[in-house]
């Protein structure tokens, strides 16, 4: 699941990119990643009164940081994909997942 998400940020950010002029080396990535967790930082801060609202509403500011979230996670997808790791792996082995046991009938 996670790769066919990275595949499908992939695409996007390749359009983007290609359509912008930007060259994606390997400190971008990083950077990109780096970037949009200050995004969301603002966004959080606004929604929680210690940044300036900006004339945003609360449901404005909500999608800023459900928006910036979702930026967060497609970047960080395309860092693992740029770094070959395999996410999934890395996850259960960090956090210790367990598998899921399926009731028996």
């Amino acid at each position: 699941m996670l790769r066919r998400l990275a595949d499908q940020f992939e695409t996007s950010s390749s359009v983007h990119v290609a359509a912008n002029g930007i060259e994606r080396d390997d400190d971008w990535f990083l950077l990109k990643l780096q970037e949009e967790m200050g995004e969301l930082t603002q966004a959080w801060n606004r929604l929680t009164g210690r940044g300036r609202a900006k004339g945003r509403s609360s449901e404005d500011m909500q999608r800023d940081l459900a928006d910036e979230t979702a930026d967060v996670l497609g970047h960080l997808l395309l860092f693992a994909r740029r770094n070959d790791i395999d996410l999934a792996a890395a996850i259960e082995r960090k956090w210790l997942f367990q598998p899921v046991e399926t009731p028996k009938a």
